[in-house]
């Protein structure tokens, strides 16, 4: 069958915007493709910092006839709907319809359409350039002309289409001022000259020898493999950076690794730090010896086979990367000389929210909060205080204003060079951990402390002034921040009271309803650790069951305990899972089922809740006594593992309901004839129900 070949040459493509817009034009084309009835084998497309391919097989030369019976309005129905009926169907009058009849409906009008086929070359001829026209980049440029808006301008475009054994056929069309052709052209500096192009395997081959790679996954391995080889040749190895290797495959069209050095004694410098300028700079990789240290060379890229052997290349990355380097440490020097506390007056000319004041006022409210987490999670309060306190001094520094992404690394290493303690350096770089799913959690006392601060406090503060997150719209990564809350309790196994700390913390924020941003933000934070455990696997409907209980507890107040525990909630999840799979615990909850069921529809009845206590004199048979007594022991047994967080204990006790609530059932008419006998049962149901309701809301799971 014939294939699609289809190349859009241009200048040069964002290295971050080119994997992105190959699957936008394969996806694009492809619809297209299907739209209009042309069904295909396989598609893929390429990228290069020069061109976007693809490649459609298995299209056929032409589309299928089809036929579409049309249902129209029924017989005698208005002028204007079987008007609106002809102008839908293309048809030029009533006459041109057929009748059919439905028993119940009567007879109506039905439209037969037949659509005949087209050739695939007239149909590709029409949505290629309309796909061109309407492809989205993240930024584009307008020149020429024709008006197009495109990344860079194109320069030549490839369109063919054609069997294997066949000359293929070039599909005619123009975008802005350039015609569809089947020429392209090989690597920019070492063979510029035009290729003419007739199928996939042959342009790939033809790239290939004009010094072109088109895959940009093989130009990753090829750079990640000779990399290695290089380096490992002189004892070294890489310092790996899929990001950067990325970008980098994305600069060349012919990868061609050296080795470059600098000075060693620009080592003094942090490590983060030279491979930040390095890498940001001259998009270069750093390496290290056999013993782990950063060693003074760097990996580079070129796109250029070099005559001299790239001997001219390197000097020139030395010659800028020293240069770069110098700065650097100026900069390290610079901010070495004075104590990180003598950048917090700065902090109060820096805005970190119009509506939430200047860094400096975050930071007297992040010192507070650390204070009151600190004996909450076994820190020092001073430390937690002087860690907090720090904790964004190094914002203003020289090296962070230069490098960003250092912003607390380059403060623990100001901290410690100053003798701040160990544990407050920690600190101030940790608090910002995690920043993503796999990023490690802060482990130290003091630096849980001023990490869980410095994401509630933001939490807090965004809540209070009404900027939540809608959709996916998350401006302030308030949904990163709730999941490292999340994260830093759970891999601590810490029990932490949220409900009171938010309600204290959120009295800092005037002008704004505390109980409202303390709900919204333990809403928010549950929200986000349901999401987490459903994505690890666990069950939606125990997840609710178990968070069910948190949402019934009374308002939060100020100083009053009034605990969400995610810690608690985690740990219940996993024994209440436990106990529903076992044969134990399904029996269980199809006696809870049963009771919550009667209950449900007594209570409705009489008009009443059975919440009275259960009266010993009234139970008459040996069944119902044996399922009080049950209830009575595993209800105080229940309620003291509960309160010593022995959740799988607490489960423990439940089960052995099982024996004594199957007997009461098979034994046992609930709806007695004698009204207190009937009434007492009814508030022995409830007692099981309360009982269970100790752990989870059972009604909530499914089953």
């Amino acid at each position: 069958m014939p294939e699609l070949l289809v190349e859009l040459f241009s200048e040069e493509i964002p290295a971050r915007m080119q994997r992105k817009a190959a699957e936008d034009l394969r996806k694009a084309v492809t619809n297209a493709l299907v739209d209009a009835g042309l069904v295909y084998e396989g598609a893929k497309a390429f990228v290069t910092p020069r061109r976007l391919a693809l490649t459609v097989t298995g299209l056929p030369a032409r589309s299928p006839d089809t036929r579409e019976d049309r249902k129209g309005p029924r017989v005698g129905a208005p002028q204007q709907a079987i008007e609106g009926f002809l102008k839908a169907a293309g048809l030029a009058s009533i006459a041109e319809a057929s009748i059919e009849s439905d028993p119940k409906k009567g007879d109506f009008y039905v439209a037969r359409i037949e659509k005949q086929g087209a050739d695939a070359e007239a149909i590709l001829a029409t949505l290629l350039p309309r796909v061109i026209t309407g492809f989205e980049w993240p930024k584009s440029m307008q020149w020429g002309n024709g008006g197009l808006s495109w990344v860079r301008p194109l320069r030549a475009i490839t369109a063919t289409f054609g069997t294997e054994n066949d000359e293929p056929v070039v599909i005619p069309f123009q975008s802005n001022t350039v015609s569809s052709g089947q020429t392209t052209y090989g690597h920019r500096f070492l063979a510029p000259a035009p290729i003419k192009v007739r199928r996939f395997d042959d342009y790939v081959q033809a790239l290939e020898k004009a010094r072109v790679v088109l895959d940009i996954d093989r130009r990753k391995e090829i750079i990640r493999a000779d990399a290695d080889n290089l380096a490992f040749a002189q004892g070294l190895s890489v310092i790996h950076d899929e990001g950067l290797l990325e970008e980098v495959a994305g600069l060349v069209e012919w990868p061609v690794v050296m080795m470059g050095s600098f000075d060693p004694k620009f080592l003094e410098v942090p490590e983060e730090v030279i491979i930040a300028t390095i890498r940001a700079n001259q998009k270069c990789f750093c390496l290290r010896d056999s013993s782990g240290r950063l060693a003074p060379n760097f990996i580079i890229t070129s796109n250029q086979v070099a005559e001299d052997g790239g001997a001219t290349i390197v000097a020139g990355n030395e010659r800028v990367i020293r240069a770069r380097l110098s700065d650097a440490r100026f900069f390290y020097n610079q901010d070495l000389a004075l104590p990180l506390e003598h950048g917090l007056p700065k902090l109060e000319e820096s805005v970190f929210h119009a509506k939430l004041g200047t860094q400096f006022q975050r930071v007297e409210r992040l010192v507070k909060l650390a204070a009151e987490i600190a004996p909450l999670v076994g820190a020092d309060v001073a430390e937690a205080k002087r860690a907090a306190m720090l904790a964004k001094a190094d914002l203003v520094t020289g090296m962070v204003g230069e490098f960003p992404e250092l912003q607390g690394l380059m403060g623990r290493y100001y901290a410690l060079a100053q003798g701040e303690h160990a544990s407050v350096a920690n600190a101030i770089s940790d608090h910002y951990k995690p920043l993503g799913p796999t990023d490690l959690v802060p482990a130290e006392p003091v630096a849980i402390a001023v990490a869980l601060a410095d994401k509630l406090d933001t939490l807090t503060g965004f809540w209070a002034i009404d900027e939540k997150p809608t959709g996916s719209r998350d401006p302030f990564a308030l949904r990163r921040a709730a999941l490292g809350v999340i994260r830093i309790l759970l891999d601590n196994k810490l029990r932490l009271d949220l409900t009171s700390l938010l309600a204290e913390h959120s009295l800092r924020f005037p002008g704004h309803d505390w109980a409202t941003t303390t709900f919204g933000v333990i809403e928010f934070v549950g929200e986000r650790l349901k999401v987490q455990l459903r994505d690890e696997g666990a069950r939606h409907d125990l997840v609710d069951a178990v968070f069910v209980l948190g949402n019934q507890t009374q308002p939060a107040v100020p100083g009053k305990k009034n605990s969400r525990d995610i810690l608690q909630t985690v740990q219940r999840v996993a024994a209440l899972s436990a106990l529903l799979g076992s044969p134990d615990g399904q029996n269980l909850l199809a006696g809870y089922k049963r009771a919550a069921n009667i209950l449900a529809a007594e209570e409705k009845k009489d008009g009443r809740a059975y919440d009275a206590p259960v009266i010993e004199e009234q139970l008459k048979l040996d069944t119902e006594i044996a399922l009080a007594d049950a209830i009575m022991k595993a209800d105080a047994a229940v309620a003291d593992r509960v309160a010593a967080d022995d959740y799988h204990g607490a489960i423990a006790a439940l089960a052995t309901l099982r024996a004594p609530v199957d007997a009461f059932f098979e034994a046992v008419l609930v709806n007695e004839p004698d009204p207190a006998v009937r009434a007492n049962r009814l508030n022995l149901l409830a007692k099981l129900r309360d009982t269970m309701r100790l752990v989870a809301d059972f009604s909530k799971v499914a089953g």
